[in-house]
């Protein structure tokens, strides 16, 4: 239970950070990673059905604020996953 509220709120936090983001990419991107624990750029681009630019530009723009951390350390093959806290 305390894992949902904590998806919960990270979802409320991103959607209020995300607000000035214009297109169809922020919201469902943000549905991606709470819905997932770990997502790809690969993964994230066939959920969403937005181009790898796009999907990585918004992966860019969430890391840069807090809202998901990289947890691989790695160049390639990176995964991110949202930031409970």
């Amino acid at each position: 239970m305390r894992r949902l509220d904590d998806v919960e709120a990270w979802a409320a936090r991103a959607e209020f950070e995300m607000a000035p983001l214009s297109g169809r990419t922020p919201p469902t991107l943000r549905a991606v990673l709470a819905d997932w624990p770990l997502v790809s750029a690969p993964m994230a681009e066939a959920l969403t059905g937005a181009s790898r630019a796009a999907v990585r530009r918004n992966l860019a723009w969430m890391e840069a604020r807090g809202l998901i951390r990289e947890v691989t350390g790695q160049g390639r093959y990176r995964m991110w996953r949202a930031a409970f806290g």
